[in-house]
């Protein structure tokens, strides 16, 4: 197995801080979406 001499990307501070706040936005709608849903499900 060979290893290449080349070091580990990594990636540029900016698309780290898109994809966290991608993950963020994401999982805020989620529990959003949930809270909502069992409003609407407590309040019938």
């Amino acid at each position: 197995m060979q290893r290449s001499s080349e070091p580990p990307v990594i990636a540029p501070l900016w698309k780290r801080l898109v994809w966290m706040a991608a993950i963020w936005l994401a999982s805020v709608s989620v529990l959003g979406a949930i809270a909502a849903i069992i409003k609407l499900t407590l309040s019938s």
